[in-house]
């Protein structure tokens, strides 16, 4: 379930789980129908422990599992007393006749894999989004004939988005949520509700298949949707040419028709605009040199050095607690570091979009809370933009604008925090998790700000689409302090780190084709390794591969400039159409293997 913030998906929610009553309507399901509902904001109790937080359900199984767990626990305790092992061994028949044993490790496996590691840890120990894990987990283990889940994606990262998609493509029994993780929705779901203004729209497929028949809809809408349709324009665009092609399969062929579709598609009048005042930004930025940070002892960051340019698009990803946002402190100057520098240009202008929306004056109107900071801002070609018409580009319609802050959603409240940072006219924005709770019309507001942006962004995001859309460099932490850098979005990334480890593997293989150079091999150090490099018919095969690229290309042109030429002999239009798809086809291939080869070329120097 997708749509803008505020509109009532948390609400459809809560009343299809029972947590909420409608005013009319009814709702009809099978008899004994158990519903397992996730929150967007669930409650705690504080001095349970993790393990009793995940087993409070009314399910049999489940109370069998919380009473041997924590009988286990006092038998520990006092190993003697012999009306605990008498409980124990009544326990543990009990489990036996459940065939609860299964689910038990099964419920330590989705904490573990949710970072959870100490089951008997309190939870008013925990911080936020340790305990939305917990809440999770919860949810993901009792059973249930239709699981509920409200953004389960919040406060996860990569590895743990990754194991909750396998997780929930393998589970059985009904799944409703609301997410707007665009990946998570192309590869996890099979139908797709969006709620508009009061009305339900149910399309029939995952999230690509959403944005095209979205856009048709808003086609055959009025003119204000047809204008908000334009930002789907620009999505369907990016599914196209990105995440299909993303396959691989067929790369060069999408491109190369894209292409051909731009050069006869007239340009798009009704694209919306976000735009902030023009801040000039001088060539000093940013300079980090040699910092390192620590805490308790445990190196956070260590050693690291990089210089700002003005067209960075930086993603910085690494596990929960690894020092993300403690960079993204040190950049702002909300922390100092223990060693090294970070020098600040003197006409930078840093807005910091962080995970904890600032503190609001909740007896504010929305637009009063606006125009604190600006009552207007001047776009890059001079025209001066109202705070009322930002509010309106940002998806604050003017019936919305006066409404007081207290009465929005928490979605609402992070889209205004988010535009008041965008109206300080900034120069560098640095975003530390801006996805969360953002829906995806807002999220590709801010992707199509960032790429008209003129100064560098830097983001820290779990946000798998967000990175890939956005970024074209990737920072990520390794551990033990230590953050490498790579050219390219997180697709790129993935596919350099996929190469690595193939490289590793060739190492450790005693039939490895990896050649070595001759001084290698007569004395090698101890605890050496040889150094990778081609073969000799892999480097033959790369120095050629530019020239057999150019002349498919150049064989692919003359068949279209034929076709053009015998577009009404349908004989030899056929055969040429066949000649055509034959060298694409190859070409495709030889485009693929350059791709692989000049990867692996990359791997042998960073080894």
């Amino acid at each position: 379930m997708i749509g803008i913030n505020g509109t009532g998906k948390s609400t459809l929610l809560k009343i299809i789980a029972g947590q909420e009553t409608s005013e009319t309507g009814s709702i009809q399901m099978t008899s004994g129908m158990k519903i397992e509902y996730l929150p967007q904001n669930p409650e705690f109790d504080g001095n349970s422990t993790i393990l009793e937080q995940v087993f409070k359900s009314d399910s049999p199984i489940m109370k069998v599992i919380s009473d041997y767990e924590n009988t286990l626990e006092d038998v520990g305790e006092d190993p003697h007393d012999s009306k605990l092992q008498k409980r124990l061994l009544q326990l543990t028949d009990a489990m036996n006749a459940l065939n609860a044993w299964d689910m038990e490790s099964q419920i330590k496996t989705v904490l573990t894999k949710l970072g959870i590691h100490d089951f008997h840890k309190k939870i008013g120990t925990l911080s936020g989004g340790q305990k939305k894990r917990v809440a999770l987990a919860a949810a993901l283990v009792t059973p249930c004939d239709l699981l509920i889940l409200d953004e389960p994606t919040n406060h996860l990262d990569n590895k743990m988005i990754d194991w909750l998609e396998t997780h929930i493509k393998g589970r059985k029994g009904s799944l409703l949520m609301i997410t707007h993780d665009r990946y998570f929705l192309d590869r996890a779901v099979s139908k797709i509700i969006e709620l508009d203004s009061g009305r339900l729209f149910t399309y029939t497929g995952n999230y690509s298949y959403f944005v095209e028949k979205k856009l048709e809809r808003q086609e055959l809408e009025s003119t204000l949707e047809k204008k908000k349709g334009s930002l789907y324009k620009k999505e369907l665009e990016w599914m196209r040419k990105g995440a299909k092609a993303r396959t691989t399969k067929q790369k060069a062929r999408i491109q190369r028709f894209e292409d051909l579709k731009d050069s006869r598609t007239a340009a798009d009048d009704s694209r919306l605009e976000i735009t902030s005042a023009h801040s000039r930004l001088g060539n000093r930025i940013i300079e980090i040199e040699g910092v390192s940070k620590s805490f308790d002892k445990n190196s956070i960051i260590s050693d690291f050095t990089y210089t700002f340019q003005k067209d960075d698009r930086i993603g910085i990803i690494g596990d929960n607690g690894a020092g993300k946002s403690t960079l993204l402190n040190l950049i702002t100057g909300k922390l100092l570091p223990d060693e090294g520098s970070i020098k600040i240009g003197e006409t930078a202008k840093i807005a910091y979009f962080s995970q904890e929306s600032e503190d609001m004056n909740t007896d504010l109107r929305a637009i009063e809370y606006i125009k604190e900071t600006a009552e207007y801002v001047t776009a890059g070609d001079g025209t001066k933009i109202t705070a009322s018409q930002m509010m309106e580009n940002f998806l604050f319609p003017s019936s919305h604008q006066y409404t007081s802050i207290s009465k929005l959603s928490g979605g609402e409240r992070r889209r205004l925090y988010l535009l008041k940072i965008l109206m300080e006219a900034p120069n560098i924005l640095v975003l530390d998790e801006p996805t969360n709770d953002l829906d995806i019309d807002t999220l590709k507001l801010l992707e199509s700000y960032i790429d008209d942006f003129s100064g560098p962004v830097i983001a820290v995001s779990h946000d798998r689409y967000f990175l890939d859309r956005v970024c074209n460099k990737i920072f990520s932490f390794d551990g033990n302090g230590k953050i490498s850098q790579h050219t390219g979005n997180y697709f790129d990334y993935l596919e350099e780190q996929e190469i690595l480890e193939d490289a590793r593997k060739n190492i450790a293989s005693p039939q490895t084709t990896v050649a070595f150079k001759p001084e290698d091999s007569q004395s090698p150090g101890r605890g050496s390794q040889p150094k990778l490099k081609f073969t000799y018919k892999e480097q033959k095969e790369f120095d050629g591969i530019d020239a057999e690229i150019e002349k498919l290309e150049t064989t692919i042109d003359e068949i279209d400039q034929k076709i053009s030429e015998n577009s009404a002999d349908f004989e030899i239009l056929q055969e040429l159409t066949d000649k055509k798809e034959k060298a694409e086809d190859e070409l495709l291939l030889k485009m693929e293997r350059q791709e692989y080869l000049s990867m692996l070329k990359k791997s042998f120097k960073n080894n």
